[in-house]
């Protein structure tokens, strides 16, 4: 029999580590609380989660610097926290973190999160060429992308773009990781190249562009293609 899903709870407020404990808990994960970074580094070493949520608002360290160390030890990370600030979720996802929830927070929502994160390290760990998001599907080694069966031509940048979000589909990825990763480092502010291509895709591909249902705009941060 194997073990169940282990996640993590990293925050210094016991009454949001029981929240979490309890909801958690009741969908089947194995949850281990830690109230310090200290603590944190401890469970990542002992425990081998497969998850963990983190706040950035620690008693002994800046949660930020954990978040390279948590992804480095093969977890994926979802930061929940009160800095709502779209510069500290930029900063938590240009260092590695899977996904942002800001406090409060709506459990349910944590949870598909975390079932959106497993799916994603799974994914990434097997060859995954075909990408579905609703009657779409992207086909990642034939370079190909198909709207109900029927094939759709996109531009090379909007297919470079569709292709970076379908990776991570069901993930936010920052501004500057797509500008850097599609149009090369000396274009990370030229958030206008996006927003061109996003609209392109959104033309082609959406049922009502203007009521996008499969590329999702996260306002200041970066794009999410919603995945299943």
């Amino acid at each position: 029999m194997s073990r169940p899903i282990t996640v993590v709870v990293v925050d210094d407020e016991p009454a949001i580590r029981r929240l979490f404990h309890a909801s958690l808990s009741r969908a089947g994960y194995r949850v281990v609380e830690a109230g310090t970074a200290r603590e944190a580094m401890a469970a990542l070493a002992i425990d081998k989660p497969e998850v963990v949520l983190l706040d950035l608002g620690l008693p002994d360290r800046d949660g930020l610097e954990l978040i390279p160390l948590i992804r480095g030890a093969g977890a994926a990370v979802i930061v929940v926290s009160a800095r709502d600030a779209t510069a500290q979720k930029v900063a938590a996802l240009d260092l590695g973190a899977d996904d942002y929830v800001s406090k409060p927070f709506d459990s349910e929502e944590v949870l598909a999160r975390i079932r959106t994160a497993l799916r994603h390290r799974l994914a990434s760990e097997s060859v995954t060429s075909v990408v579905r998001s609703g009657a779409v599907e992207i086909d990642l080694v034939a370079r190909i992308v198909r709207k109900r069966g029927e094939e759709v031509h996109l531009t090379p940048k909007e297919y470079d773009l569709l292709a970076m979000l379908a990776k991570a589909a069901g993930r936010v990825v920052t501004h500057a990781q797509l500008l850097r990763a599609i149009w090369g480092p000396g274009h990370e502010s030229d958030v206008e190249y996006l927003r061109v291509a996003a609209r392109g895709i959104r033309r082609k591909l959406e049922d009502d562009p203007a009521r996008p249902s499969l590329l999702r705009n996260e306002p200041g941060v970066g794009y999410r293609l919603l995945a299943g």
